[in-house]
Formats: C-alpha cells, structure tokens, sequence
C-alpha cells in the first residue's frame, strides 16, 4: 500500500509542517531509527498525522524479541546523553512488552517494543486508520479532532466522538482497520448524510 510507504521511513515528516520537520531534525541528530534498524522501527502516533497537540510525543515501536540485548543496546547508546532515560517491562495478555521513555531537545519520546511484526501492532494499526479516515475528511473535522485532544479526549475516543463509532473506539478502530477502501467511503458518506438530514 503507498500509506505503508510513506510512513516506513520520516522523509513526509522533512515535508511536513514546521513541528514535524523539527521532529524529523531532532530524530536525525540522535540517529535513533539507524540504530533501532534491526527492530523495524516505525514512528507512529499523532505527530505523523498531523493531529498533535502541546505535549504529544514521539512514538516508535519496534519488533524485539531478545529485550534484554534491546534494553542493553539502548543504554549503552544512549544512557550517557539522556541519564534520565527508563526502560520498563511488563506482560499484557501474555505478551511481554517494554516501554522505553526519554527526554531530548524539549521532546518526549516513547519507544514500544514486543514480540510482533511492527506493521502488525497496535499502534500501527490505529495511525493507519486515523490516517485514512482523515484523508476522507475535511478541514475542520481535523481541527476537531485536535480541540477533543486539547479538551482531554485520548486519540481514539476523538475519532470515536466525531465519527460516532460505537462501542470500545480502540477495538472498533482495529476493526476498521481491516475496511476496504469502499467501506470506509460508505461510512463517511453516511456521516454526510446523517449531518444534512439534521440541519433539513
């Protein structure tokens, strides 16, 4: 798919607006998607569809399936520059995951890794969605989506609001994930419609 194009590699983000072109810099000066290469690194979240707010960070997730050679190479790379840098892990429906957090240039960043293909997780999945439903909607609609997260709403919640999407939204959004092209078109058009029958 050309959207699993675009967002392999930050070259959109040297394109992007003036937040994203800092962020692409930033992510440039600590050559951390070199480094994380053998992980299938991908950044993911807000910052890549252009819905950010003050305070989103810089998510990537990686495919790690040796997380103690994971937490050793992040800390031997970067636990001098950035002291303050913390890997946590846990398991979540029995599989083991690690979070990695730090702070660099005023950017929060956030690394995910499990035991799953990137192209395969969550995070992924979600941005993927988002991405196609924004691209189906106008203007304004993004700017609402972007007020619901400066009033409190998560990501998925957001969507959830405008679009009416019953039910748990993180759920229904990987639901929708697997959507053809047409099914989406017919839902937002159905949106459409709903909004002129309201206003006859």
């Amino acid at each position: 798919m050309q959207e699993d194009i675009l967002f392999r590699n930050i070259e959109y983000l040297r394109r992007g607006s003036a937040k994203q072109r800092d962020a692409a810099l930033v992510i440039d000066e600590l050559e951390i998607l070199d480094h994380l290469k053998s992980y299938n690194p991908i950044l993911v979240g807000t910052i890549p569809i252009g819905i950010d707010i003050a305070g989103s960070d810089l998510d990537i997730i990686c495919c790690v399936w040796d997380f103690a050679r994971f937490e050793r190479e992040i800390k031997a790379r970067y636990s001098r520059l950035i002291p303050e840098l913390t890997c946590a892990s846990r398991i979540v429906n029995k599989i083991e995951r690690m979070v990695v957090r730090f702070q660099y240039k005023d950017w929060d960043f956030e690394i995910f890794a499990q035991p799953v293909p990137s192209l395969k997780q969550n995070g992924y999945r979600h941005m993927m969605i988002e991405y196609k439903l924004l691209s189906r909607l106008d203007e304004a609609a993004k700017q609402r989506i972007i007020e619901l997260k400066r009033s409190g709403f998560k990501t998925e919640p957001a969507f959830a609001e405008l679009l009416n999407i019953p039910g748990d939204p993180y759920e229904e959004l990987l639901n929708m994930s697997s959507w053809s092209e047409d099914q989406l078109d017919i839902y937002i058009s159905n949106l459409d419609m709903d909004k002129e029958r309201c206003h006859e």
